[in-house]
């Protein structure tokens, strides 16, 4: 992804278990929303289907919750001619921070994964209404989805199934249901996507909580490296992760050398390959290697 806004940290970004996001205060009816886990379905996939409106919020602010609310009754109104994605700033910051968020409320709006308009700060519901309608029909015609003849957009069963899985942290039910799609097609990118991080989730979050503590404490253990990576990334610190897998790299040799090496490319693809995290670790490990 590229654009005005910054969101390649976030495609397929591996979050904290689903449980964690019960304490968030939950968005509108009629709006998803977003963790890290979610986000490449509900805002990046969907947004080649319909435009997605992106808001971003904090429930200390009365303002922020006011635009909700308008938008809310927006999206209601239009039928499915738009989504309507809401990202709490406190409990999910790394969304924020790859928004490039420096205030609440702030408001983006993408079509085919991209950003096209956005704005900050409270506004009157007439404004919000012409603002939608420009957006509207801006992305008339150019998207796979939509609104026809006043029908909101029809999306595949088996797909919509799959993502209401793994919205609702559903692992297994989730893989099973992506895994179901890539027989019938094996190319599709979102299942494809949605499996790696199912396999993430399900193996980072069964290691226990001391995982980096007991690898520091067993520096050869290959095993306790993998899972204190994984716990560093599932605990959103991906720089220490990729640097923990590189130094281990550089310290062995021969077949365990190769398996440290798989383990940290199949991590660097759980990111956009433009993630700055991703660049500066591919440099690192080409560096220990050569």
């Amino acid at each position: 992804m590229a654009g005005a806004v910054d969101l390649s940290g976030l495609k397929q970004r591996p979050a904290p278990p689903a449980s964690g996001a019960s304490d968030a205060p939950a968005g509108p009816a009629s709006g998803t929303e977003v963790t890290e886990a979610n986000f490449e379905t509900a805002v990046l996939a969907r947004s080649n289907e319909i435009p997605v409106v992106v808001v971003l919020w904090t429930p200390r602010s009365d303002s922020s919750a006011q635009l909700v609310e308008l938008f809310s009754a927006l999206a209601a109104q239009d039928g499915g001619t738009w989504a309507l994605a809401t990202v709490n700033v406190d409990t999910t910051p790394r969304v924020a921070q790859a928004f490039g968020v420096q205030a609440v409320p702030t408001v983006v709006a993408l079509a085919a994964g991209q950003p096209l308009a956005s704005f900050q700060g409270m506004q009157a519901p007439e404004q919000l209404r012409g603002w939608i309608d420009q957006l509207l029909s801006a992305t008339a015609g150019k998207l796979s989805g939509g609104a026809a003849d006043g029908e909101p957009d029809q999306v595949d069963p088996a797909l919509a199934a799959a993502r209401e899985h793994l919205d609702n942290g559903d692992f297994p039910a989730a893989k099973a249901a992506y895994q179901a799609i890539l027989e019938g097609d094996p190319n599709h990118v979102e299942a494809k996507g949605a499996v790696r991080q199912i396999d993430f989730l399900t193996r980072a979050t069964a290691h226990p909580q001391n995982a980096v503590a007991l690898a520091d404490a067993a520096p050869g253990d290959i095993d306790a490296a993998f899972a204190a990576a994984d716990v560093l990334v599932l605990s959103q610190d991906v720089t220490a992760a990729f640097a923990r897998l590189t130094a281990l790299v550089r310290s062995t040799s021969g077949d365990d050398r190769t398996r440290v090496r798989t383990r940290l490319i199949e991590l660097f693809d759980l990111f956009d390959p433009a993630d700055p995290d991703v660049i500066a670790g591919r440099r690192n490990l080409a560096n220990a290697l050569y």
